[in-house]
Parts: C-alpha cells; structure tokens; sequence
C-alpha cells in the first residue's frame, strides 16, 4: 500500500478537481490508498457523484483554507488549513509517504522546510517540474520559483537533486546535467554562472555538460537543467506560453476555411499526438526536491487529470526511493568543501 495525503482545498477548482482527480488516480492504481485534508461536507458533497474504492480513502476534517492572499509565513502559524494538516500528518506518521497540493506555492515551499524538513545537508528546496522534450520524453528544471537567489553551492545541490530524481522516478541511469545561461561557451554568464560552472565541472556524482540555453530545455540532449528561481519560472512561463501559443494558431488556421476544415480531417491524429507532446501536465506537477518526503506542487488552476498524474507521480517516485537516492549522492559528491568555498561567494 502507498498511501498518500492530498490537500484537497487546495487550488482554484477545490474540491471539485482535487476529489475528482483523486478518485481516477485509486482507479488507476490499485496500490494507492488516499487521504484527503480539507472540509469534509464539501468533500463529501464530491465524492458522492463518483464510485470508487471507500476502503482507500480517509478524510480528516480541517476548517480553514490558505488562499493566495494570505502571507505564507503568518497562515503557517495561524490557520488550521488543509495543507498544514496534511505536513503535520506527513511530518508524523511513517506510513504516509507523500503529499500533493495544488495550494498557495509559498505556504507550500514554507511549510515543507518549517513543517516536514529538508534532508540533511540539502540547503534549500527545489521546485522541479518535468517539461516534455523533442526526444519523446522530459527534461527536469530546477530550480523553477522556490529560490530566487542562489549561491552556488545551492545549484550544485540543484544538480544532484536532479540526477537522483531522473533515475528514481524516470529511469535515466546517467542522466546529462546542464547550466541554464546565456549561451554555451565556458566564459558566459553573470558571477554566480561562471562560479558554478567552475565548481560543478569538478564534481562527482553527476554527467555535466556544461551550460546550456533556453531552447536546450525541449530540444536539447540534457536531462536535467539548473537554474536558478528567477530565471527558471521565467523560462517554464515561456515555454508554457508558446506552447499555447502554438496551439491556438494552428487551432484558429485550421478553422479559417472551407479547405483548412477538410485537411485537418487528414491530419487531426498527428495534431491530437502533437497536443500530448506538448501537454505540460500529463506529469502533473512540479515535485519539491529536497524535502525528507515528496512534496507535489501542481498548478493552481489543474484540472482533475492533473492531480490525477500528480498523485500517480507521487507514487511512482515512492516506489523509485527519491529520498534514499538523493542520501547517497550526496554521499559521494564532497560538497563539505564547495560549501566552505561558495559561502564565500
């Protein structure tokens, strides 16, 4: 049994998506078992429109609901919220193994490190989605908005965090690490880049191949790419932009005219295998790496497939052993040393 808590008020359609969601992922796989933290009449009300396994899902009652006005920080200590139930029980309880919310990023990034705690020796907590490449499969990024500022040392975690969740969750055994800059050459970049690049073309435990660009992401031959908060939100942002952007052109040609009407007939299987492709949620959402036990961070706005393939993503990196992974590479890698170094930075 893997058993999974689901903060189920968390986002802009809860309970509705997260209770749906919830209810295809125990259909999906039979190993899961569910509990679901937020108001339990309005989730009830849900749950009543769906058959499903109750022998596999719990829910613990909670009054309050942190929404995306409230400071991250001040809700931590003072709301009795859903996603607050759901790290105290993830802090406490050994059978619990991971958690998914679609709330507040901010009270989800302070609550992990406040609440459930970093692994030893990780310095920070990172936001690592899985953006779907040219290649057929994903390219991990992080950090994508938990660290807006970072010192070296923290990229080079980024790195080895990374590594291990490419093999523990996508089966990559010597996934390819790349420096998200300005351009390819050694020389390029701002300080904190350069200083990385140095530091990171030293270390052990990872595959780098030195920087990389924006367009390396989804095109490239990297697995992992690291960057810092800022500049990776910014690049997912983009990518998921133009990825709409894409499909709404082609969308609107297609519809332009008697004849475009006609060949779509002739083409709509390679553009409904080209929407999959480009379908940022298809992994759910972005895992915060670092933490003593998987944290799912998906969008505000996810749909019910969403939370759906994030609880099965939660599982499947469960079953991978994300946690002891990260442990051992951080064994091998000797950050003591970088750290005394890059803190100087």
């Amino acid at each position: 049994m893997i058993k999974i808590i689901v903060d189920a008020m968390g986002g802009d359609n809860a309970p509705y998506s997260t209770v749906a969601g919830a209810v295809q992922a125990l259909a999906a796989d039979k190993e899961i078992h569910l509990v679901l933290t937020g108001r339990q009449a309005e989730i009830e009300g849900e749950l009543k429109k769906y058959s499903f396994d109750k022998t596999r899902l719990e829910i613990v009652d909670c009054p309050d609901v942190i929404d995306m006005n409230d400071i991250p920080t001040e809700a931590v200590k003072r709301k009795q919220s859903s996603l607050m139930q759901a790290y105290w029980m993830l802090k406490k309880e050994e059978d619990l193994c991971a958690l998914v919310t679609a709330g507040s990023t901010g009270a989800t990034i302070v609550g992990g490190q406040l609440i459930l705690g970093r692994i030893r020796g990780i310095k920070r907590p990172a936001l690592c989605p899985a953006i779907p490449n040219t290649r057929g499969g994903v390219t991990l990024l992080l950090d994508c908005g938990a660290n807006a500022e970072c010192k070296p040392v923290m990229l080079c975690q980024f790195a080895l965090l990374g590594s291990a969740y490419a093999k523990a969750g996508f089966g990559i055994n010597n996934p390819k690490v790349g420096l998200l800059n300005n351009g390819t050459e050694e020389h390029k970049g701002d300080p904190l880049r350069q200083e990385t690049f140095k530091y990171m073309s030293q270390m052990e435990g990872i595959d780098f191949i030195g920087n990389v660009e924006g367009r390396d992401i989804m095109i490239g031959d990297c697995d992992v790419v690291v960057a810092d908060g800022f500049s990776g939100n910014v690049a997912l942002k983009s990518m998921e932009g133009c990825g709409k952007l894409v499909l709404g052109v082609l969308k609107k040609e297609l519809s332009s005219s008697l004849s475009s009407k006609i060949g779509y007939l002739f083409i709509r299987k390679a553009i409904k295998r080209m929407r999959g492709q480009l379908d940022f949620d298809k992994m759910g959402g972005a895992l915060l790496l670092g933490l003593k036990k998987p944290v799912i961070k998906s969008h505000g706005s996810s749909k019910p497939e969403t939370i759906k393939n994030s609880i099965i993503n939660a599982a499947n990196i469960y079953r991978g052993k994300l946690v002891p992974a990260v442990e051992e590479l951080l064994s091998t890698a000797d950050l003591d040393n970088l750290t005394e170094q890059t803190d100087e930075v």
